[in-house]
């Protein structure tokens, strides 16, 4: 099995993800093959940034998420 990171692009009126040919060579897929795969999306988060109210402060925070760590 064999990982992927791809851009779904525009093919009509469908989306489209482009199989690397490293991968189909490495995979053996042929046309017409039949293959599985899983969807997981990425999200930004970045635009959440400075959004979150707390009555902790940000340095509060990272000391208790880390207090687990060790």
């Amino acid at each position: 099995m064999t990982e992927v990171n791809a851009i779904a692009r525009k093919w009509g009126d469908s989306l489209a993800i482009i199989i690397p040919r490293d991968i189909v060579e490495e995979e053996k897929i042929q046309p017409l093959d039949k293959i599985r795969f899983t969807i997981h999306k990425e999200y930004d988060l970045s635009d959440l940034y400075g959004k979150l109210k707390t009555k902790k402060t940000a340095q509060e925070l990272k000391d208790e998420s880390r207090s687990g760590w060790q």
